[in-house]
């Protein structure tokens, strides 16, 4: 499919549902491509509208075209007395993206809300991201030999004008 660097701006989500002992959330993001993941800081007090403004890099380094290229963001709310919370998780295809990606240089889709849902496919909330995907430059290093002579002892000599 392709190389390259794929960059997700999280940004904030909205109206996100679930319960916790105190009566608060301190949401965080997980950010999973494939075996990477990357974790957001923790919005602490921010309640059901969290914001994170945070940019996070993946390397994308594959060639087959049968393998499943999905962002997933799970929210977590953060625990201090047990264990997080799962809240809910938004998945996003980002197939299209790198293809095209690869064959521009870069692609991206712009700011736009999806849905967080539960397992179940329960609606709790909406999170905000931006994702771009910056295709890896490929060099080509080409010499052209004009003349070769080996000396006595067997070293190969080469010339370039």
């Amino acid at each position: 499919m392709g190389r390259g660097v794929l960059e997700v701006l999280l940004v904030d989500a909205k109206g996100l549902a679930g319960n916790d002992f105190l009566g608060r959330l301190d949401p965080y993001v997980v950010v999973q491509y494939r075996s990477q993941e990357r974790k957001s800081s923790t919005a602490r007090d921010q309640g059901r509208n969290p914001s994170w403004n945070e940019v996070f890099k993946f390397q994308i380094n594959s060639t087959a075209a049968n393998v499943q290229h999905k962002l997933i963001l799970r929210i977590l709310d953060h625990d201090n007395l047990s264990s997080d919370d799962f809240l809910g998780e938004a998945s996003i295809n980002v197939a299209d993206l790198i293809s095209i990606g690869v064959e521009k240089g870069t692609s991206e889709l712009n700011l736009a809300r999806y849905s967080v849902v539960t397992a179940d496919n329960s609606y709790r909330g909406e999170i905000k991201v931006a994702i771009t995907f910056t295709a890896a430059k490929r060099f080509l290093h080409c010499y052209r030999v004009y003349a070769c002579e080996v000396d006595v002892i067997g070293n190969l000599e080469v010339y370039v004008p």
